[in-house]
């Protein structure tokens, strides 16, 4: 595919790692000739210096071919002026417009509308992103990464494996007899931060290996007791940053806990003063500094949040923060580097906000009808949700028994959604005209199970060089009759 970038920032450039990786042609455009030079040592990619609104820059950067347009600049303004121009002048087939005001997030018609807006097909908004997956995270306290799928009726959970937990130092084959009360497939488990290549019934989990379990949302509990103890509620949390991300939390859980921010700037804290409700408490103070920390009583906290724009604030505030004896910590981190060092330590979570919004753009890369997709162990992993079209003699995996498919080595496919309509689908409908109005049925994948048309599969790839393989598997073929 043929993608063209608008600005090579944090997202721009997360964004252009994870495309890149797939062999996409990839050109990004920014007006900083040295950011784009830096970006082109490091990967295979091309870099055009200019103003990615002006017709002539995004010819030279070559609009005219180009299949999809992700605007990532820094301004909103920038970003839907150029989704209007790549698609009014050189009708490109998909844009994506990153927009940080929520007067543009809900995908309006002055947005979204072809003809009268801005021509936009998808808004992605990395900080409404973060806030979402971080609320997963305070829902399922004990989690490491909470996905949904099949819109919401499946949760894909990663869960560290402890000592005490039901399934521990058990075998994968005696979840029915251990755990009776929830329907469960366990899909990876990850051993000293490498995968295990291959999964049975005779697998045992070992206390730390980070364990990823799909499973009908509505039994998620019960599954993560089965992994480990459940924790308890959060009830106290303290946010080091009081940012877009950290004011968007605090507005979105005022009244449900109690919170505490600590914002080093002093104007800052006047605004998120006049933002927020009494019961949060607004304080001007650096989170590194330990005897601010100790006063504010950081060791009853439930769980610790760092959410500022520097990656090295964040993990020291919670290094500090473990120490003195939070619960739970988290930290915000864009270099992917340090997400990776630091991931699994004394730091329970670090969240890349690039990672937590690259599902919604490989939703639109990946061929075939792609419901979800979401990014996993920062960009490592995969697992998509795609419907399946074909017939057993057009398609590789309609009508087949799990075990009759062909999956790439460490491929899973978890569970399946059937009877669930696809928007704007005519087969859809006519599917689910047949079904009446049952509602639709989570099914958790096992061996002899049989795939249908119209279902939705879950497959977790443990790593992104499978995904041209799975995705074979979905493709509908005039040709293939089995």
């Amino acid at each position: 595919m043929n993608i063209l970038i608008l600005g090579a920032g944090r997202v721009g450039e997360s964004v252009a790692e994870s495309l890149a990786s797939e062999q996409n042609d990839i050109t990004v455009i920014d007006t900083d000739p040295v950011r784009l030079a830096v970006l082109q040592d490091r990967l295979d990619l091309r870099g055009v210096a200019g103003n990615g609104i002006q017709p002539s820059v995004l010819k030279d950067a070559g609009i005219e071919d180009a299949d999809m347009f992700i605007a990532c600049a820094p301004l909103d303004e920038t970003n839907l002026v150029a989704c209007k121009v790549a698609h009014d002048v050189f009708h490109v087939p998909t844009t994506i417009a990153r927009i940080r005001s929520p007067e543009f997030q809900d995908e309006t018609a002055l947005t979204t509308d072809k003809q009268t807006g801005f021509g936009v097909d998808q808004v992605i908004c990395p900080e409404d992103s973060v806030t979402r997956t971080i609320r997963k995270l305070i829902e399922y306290p004990v989690a490491l990464q909470v996905l949904e799928f099949a819109q919401g009726l499946l949760s894909l959970v990663a869960v560290r494996a402890v000592p005490g937990g039901p399934l521990v130092q058990h075998g994968l084959a005696e979840i029915p007899q251990l755990v009776p009360n929830a329907d469960m497939r366990i899909v990876a488990i990850y051993r000293q931060d490498k995968p295990l290549t291959e999964i049975d019934g005779m697998t045992r989990i070992e206390p730390g290996d980070e364990v990823f379990v799909l499973a009908a949302t509505d039994d998620l509990p019960n599954v993560l007791a089965a992994v480990r103890k459940m924790d308890r509620p959060v009830r106290r949390l303290m946010i080091a940053g009081g940012g877009k991300v950290g004011l968007r939390l605090a507005r979105q859980l005022a009244g449900q806990m109690q919170i505490k921010i600590l914002e080093v700037n002093r104007a800052r804290c006047d605004y998120l003063a006049t933002q927020l409700p009494a019961d949060v408490l607004v304080l001007n103070g650096d989170s590194t500094d330990e005897e601010l920390m100790d006063d504010e009583n950081v060791q009853d906290m439930d769980l610790f949040l760092a959410l500022t724009s520097n990656d090295e604030d964040n993990i020291m505030a919670c290094l500090l923060a473990k120490r003195m004896g939070a619960r739970r910590v988290l930290a915000l981190i864009n270099r992917k580097a340090y997400a990776d060092l630091v991931q699994g330590t004394t730091i329970d979570i670090a969240l890349s906000p690039a990672h937590a919004v690259i599902g919604e753009l490989l939703a639109y890369v990946r061929r075939g009808d792609v419901e979800a997709v979401h990014s996993l162990r920062r960009g490592a992993a995969e697992a998509l949700e795609a419907v399946v079209r074909g017939d057993r003699g057009s398609c590789r995996i309609s009508g087949r028994r799990i075990e009759e498919v062909a999956l790439p080595r460490g491929a899973q496919i978890g569970a399946i959604v059937r009877g669930l309509p696809v928007a704007g689908s005519d087969e859809s409908l006519a599917l689910g005209d047949k079904r009446g109005d049952a509602a639709p049925e989570v099914i958790i994948a096992h061996h002899d199970t049989v795939i249908q048309q119209g279902d939705r599969v879950i497959v977790f790839m443990p790593s992104k060089k499978q995904v041209r393989e799975v995705e074979k598997l979905f493709q509908v073929s005039a040709t293939f009759l089995g």
